[in-house]
């Protein structure tokens, strides 16, 4: 007994849950083989693709193993320049990513500055709204997207269950998108990524909004754990909506990173002394900050 590679039942709980056709959603183990998916589909050798930087890194090796070319933007206050991305689209752009909130500094694109970009990208382009840390950011500025489906075709919404969810190991993410999209995208889709177990999992999950609820309200709570460990230690970070804070420290990153392996902590180092840090359990915060406290 191969997996439903239709997804059937998970496809229809979530059309029922953002008002779609079912047709409209393509699924993945996670959401990064989607972007790969979306890479090979929409991209040619020579063919260029926008994104920021720091931002979600597996950009980078989904347009350049379709033989693309990376067209990189550097952040502007720790989050996305859309006006320096809109001025890079020429005639050879075909995809442009926007990780919101952004991976690894957890800012977000605002809803009006969205929408005034959207309304500036020419239609022949393919913009890739990576909303993976959704349920972390959502309300007050941050853009609720699927309504925007309708008014833009070239559009396509990523989302997971790996983060408030809870389900990284079982590797399920999912697309949203036109009709016509995810056709395609279905045409070069492994026909059963997403195993049996990770779409039961993720059918009980859609209807554990109180377990969702919990989780976004304690990062929230291990957020300013955080932000008050690193203010004591004279640490700049920067505010974020997601469930990891963007942090500067005294250490480069992958000398940071090393000493706290060997104390049992895992953290993301990236560029200079700038490293990701996730929010755990209380526990697991605090035997971060402890094991920060001995290092730095």
């Amino acid at each position: 007994m191969y997996p439903d590679g239709n997804a059937t039942v998970l496809r229809e709980k979530l059309a029922e849950k953002y008002g779609l056709k079912p047709e409209q959603f393509v699924f993945g183990a996670g959401s990064n083989e989607i972007i790969t998916l979306i890479a090979q589909i929409f991209l040619n050798p020579g063919d260029e693709s926008i994104f920021a930087s720091p931002s979600f890194v597996w950009y980078d090796t989904a347009v350049k193993v379709s033989g693309g070319k990376s067209v990189i933007i550097p952040l502007k206050d720790y989050t996305h320049d859309l006006e320096a991305i809109k001025n890079a689209i020429t005639d050879k752009t075909r995809i442009i990513w926007i990780c919101n909130p952004n991976n690894p500094t957890g800012t977000i694109v605002t809803a009006q500055q969205l929408n005034d970009f959207l309304e500036a990208v020419p239609e022949n382009v393919v913009v890739v709204l990576d909303e993976a840390y959704y349920e972390y950011a959502r309300g007050e500025d941050y853009p609720e997207t699927v309504p925007l489906l309708e008014k833009y075709p070239n559009l396509i919404i990523l989302r997971t269950f790996s983060k408030a969810y809870g389900l990284a190991s079982l590797r399920v993410g999912y697309g949203i998108a036109s009709a016509e999209i995810v056709s395609f995208l279905n045409r070069i889709r492994p026909p059963f990524n997403v195993n049996t177990l990770a779409q039961v999992a993720a059918v009980a999950a859609l209807d554990d909004e109180d377990f969702v609820r919990n989780t976004v309200n304690e990062t929230k709570k291990g957020l300013e754990f955080l932000y008050n460990a690193f203010d004591r230690l004279n640490l700049r970070y920067v505010k974020s909506r997601a469930n990891f804070v963007w942090v500067e420290t005294k250490l480069p990153s992958q000398e940071l990173f090393k000493k706290l392996l060997n104390k049992g902590v895992i953290i993301r180092p990236f560029m200079d002394n700038w490293v990701r840090i996730t929010v755990g359990t209380h526990e697991q915060n605090r035997k971060l900050i402890s094991a920060m406290e001995e290092v730095l």
